[in-house]
């Protein structure tokens, strides 16, 4: 079973360094939702953590299939993706061993999978509840203070919400919700973004990793 202490290799007043051997993943399901979407997400938020954060996360990515031994090697999984989405009973088993031992699974909702991943959520914690964040938790106060998620996307016009999986006193899954973050994350000429909307959700993506390994 993973340890968090295996992800961390150094703490410090100021700064959170990772090893280089350190690598994120995007989570592969099945159900026909566009998994591969914000291909680039990943790497630009590496990219604007090492520089601003002093981390050295390896830049390259790979995808992991839900129900792979090989989730495990991931400290965190990044999950995104229009449409539907389908946990098969193996997988739901696997990333629930993942997730109770340590890991890290980060689902942004890029329009449409809200429907989905919240049934395929209960078949992976049956008994726990998703619980929106309020303002003053502490993802929202790391390197970057915010008040609340920032809205990235308009879509339906909703407010930006983030949801917390919460097993034995850990978020072991953070789901955000109307925000669409990792679509900043992504190459500035594929959405268009204005500059300061990129910059809202690499520093809230940031703030999210550092969470993620100091909590």
């Amino acid at each position: 079973m993973m340890k968090k202490a295996l992800f961390i290799c150094c703490l410090s007043a100021s700064t959170l360094s990772f090893g280089q051997s350190l690598q994120l993943a995007f989570l592969k399901y099945g159900g026909g939702g566009d998994y591969y979407a914000n291909p680039t997400a990943l790497t630009n938020l590496i990219s604007f953590c090492n520089k601003n954060l002093g981390t050295a996360i390896s830049k390259e990515t790979t995808y992991v299939e839900v129900g792979s031994p090989d989730l495990f090697l991931y400290p965190y999984v990044h999950m995104t993706g229009h449409g539907n989405v389908v946990f098969s009973s193996q997988e739901a088993e696997n990333l629930r061993t993942y997730l109770s031992g340590g890991g890290f699974l980060h689902i942004d909702d890029n329009f449409g999978m809200d429907e989905f991943i919240r049934v395929e959520l209960k078949k992976v914690f049956p008994n726990n509840e998703l619980v929106e964040l309020p303002f003053d938790h502490p993802i929202f106060h790391q390197k970057y203070d915010f008040n609340g998620l920032p809205k990235i996307h308009e879509h339906s016009g909703k407010r930006a919400q983030a949801f917390g999986l919460i097993v034995d006193g850990r978020i072991v899954c953070l789901y955000t919700y109307e925000t669409d973050l990792s679509d900043g994350w992504e190459d500035p000429e594929v959405h268009s973004d204005p500059e300061n909307k990129r910059q809202e959700a690499l520093k809230m993506g940031a703030n999210i990793l550092m969470y993620v390994f100091m909590q």
